[in-house]
């Protein structure tokens, strides 16, 4: 069973973009921890004892995109237990790889529909809005 209460996984290659959105869910009372790539967030995930909540996952990035990601995730069933959300600015989403319960966040990120997105998946802090 996942944890309702580990940090937020945000994968994205732009620091710009991670450190928003760390910063956004931290200021609601999430923990978060952060990968540049999908070969990262692999790494970090399969190191850490304790699951994340939730993946918000960005499917263009270099060394290993969020469809690689995706494709790794699925057939590690320690991992396959945490829910996935996808973050992206790209129109042209392979949904052929994407399951049809997987919900996607198009950039610009709408901090609302973010934060509605979190609490569908079950994710929720203390105090959090």
């Amino acid at each position: 069973m996942r944890s309702q209460d580990g940090p937020v996984l945000v994968v994205d290659d732009d620091v710009d973009i991670r450190e928003a959105l760390s910063q956004i869910l931290e200021d609601e009372g999430f923990g978060v921890i952060t990968a540049g790539n999908g070969q990262e967030a692999l790494a970090l995930l399969r190191g850490r004892e304790a699951r994340p909540s939730v993946i918000l996952l960005d499917l263009m990035m270099p060394i290993m995109d969020g469809y690689g990601f995706l494709d790794a995730y699925r057939d590690d069933t320690s991992l396959a237990v945490v829910p996935v959300a996808i973050i992206t600015a790209g129109q042209a989403v392979d949904h052929s790889r994407i399951d049809s319960v997987t919900p996607i966040i198009p950039k610009p990120i709408d901090v609302r529909r973010l934060f509605s997105t979190l609490g569908d998946l079950g994710t929720a802090v203390e105090g959090a809005s």
